[in-house]
């Protein structure tokens, strides 16, 4: 099988959609040797320069032009042989030759018919447009999530069976163990508090970073955070500079990935009060780590999170800083749900999602077959 990918995400994002599009790549090529999996874009970067080294994954720069990704892409993966093209952040290329390829899209979220007034008209109308053409033009659409699933159905009509679930994974950095001298280093370069808890993710209203720092206003419990700034922090610093919290708040910045897996497993608790996540990458990232997850009760974050996580309404910061001071008291009830959370979060491992993924590639291949 030959499969092909956009890879416009892979080589040119850092986080988010680049993550989800190096990590998977990676895990069909360890766990499926025996295919082969072509990255088209127009040029390469350092980003994931190590998965090209797979035998198996080869990179193939689309032809020139404007709007070569919108134009050329599906014919380039057509003229290579492939049986696949898989769009990995919402898209599909607009032409295609009478060359057979069966086309599956990768939607992670519908945030900006969710909440519109983050985004300005002219990008909600664009996305809006890219989402439903490539919605319509797929075989199969995969969501990561059942709330995913839901909000495809529900906002771009697509019928149920359409759709597949298949979840994302996390970076094999958090879920393998690091040595005391790397926390050690991590500790000191960053100024660590012995103990704290930690927030990751960009610093953004739907995040909700104001209700976390509120409810920590009093504790004197510090609050590690890790993230891009966006307007949305000045509200934040307002706050933290009025109520004298200095002292308990940390904002780091520069941080590697490995020194990101040391800090979640150097934190006490790690809190997520998004108002809406398309999945909640982060919440996996700390279950790996061995870290006690309070989360929202909304959207897939209890998927994410399972039943050991601790649940809070992300509008209620009294109820926040409730349930940080009963884990944060309690290290019996912390270690509890720290080895519920391990068991649970393994459905996330690479070999599950590999495996998932694979099934989903056959099941689009058999349609030929009717």
């Amino acid at each position: 099988m030959k499969i092909a990918f956009d890879g416009k995400r892979f080589f040119n994002n850092s986080s988010g959609l680049g993550n989800y599009s190096r990590d998977l790549v990676r895990i069909l090529a360890k766990f499926f040797p025996g295919n082969q999996y072509v990255l088209l874009n127009k040029n390469q970067s350092e980003r994931g320069k190590e998965i090209l080294d797979f035998p198996n994954v080869i990179f193939k720069e689309t032809s020139r032009g404007n709007f070569s990704r919108q134009l050329k892409m599906g014919k380039d993966a057509q003229n290579l042989g492939a049986d696949i093209f898989h769009g990995l952040s919402g898209e599909l290329p607009l032409k295609w030759s009478k060359k057979p390829i069966k086309k599956i899209v990768t939607i992670h979220d519908l945030i900006f018919l969710r909440f519109p007034n983050y985004y300005s008209l002219f990008d909600r109308k664009i996305h809006f447009w890219k989402f439903k053409n490539a919605a319509e033009k797929a075989d199969l659409v995969i969501a990561i999530s059942e709330q995913t699933k839901k909000d495809i159905i529900r906002f771009l009509k697509v019928p149920e069976n359409k759709i597949k679930v298949v979840y994302q994974g996390c970076h094999q950095f958090f879920k393998e163990s690091q040595s005391q001298e790397v926390f050690s280093e991590v500790k000191q370069k960053f100024n660590l508090p012995e103990r704290f808890i930690l927030n990751v993710g960009t610093i953004e209203e739907r995040k909700n970073l104001l209700n976390l720092v509120k409810a920590i206003d009093g504790t004197k419990i510090p609050l590690v955070v890790i993230g891009r700034k966006t307007k949305y922090f000045k509200k934040v610093e307002k706050y933290i500079v009025r109520n004298k919290l200095q002292n308990q708040t940390y904002f780091l910045e520069n941080v590697s990935m490995q020194e990101l897996a040391a800090i979640y497993k150097l934190a006490d608790i790690f809190v997520y009060p998004s108002f809406f996540e398309g999945f909640g990458i982060p919440v996996i990232e700390a279950l790996f780590s061995g870290t006690a997850v309070i989360t929202s009760n909304l959207s897939s974050l209890p998927e994410a999170g399972g039943k050991n996580s601790v649940y809070i309404d992300p509008a209620n910061h009294e109820d926040i800083r409730a349930k940080i001071l009963f884990l944060w008291n309690n290290e019996s009830e912390r270690k509890r749900r720290v080895e519920k959370g391990l068991e649970f979060v393994q459905k996330f491992n690479d070999e599950n999602i590999a495996t998932e993924l694979m099934k989903t590639y056959r099941q689009v291949l058999k349609l030929t077959d009717h």
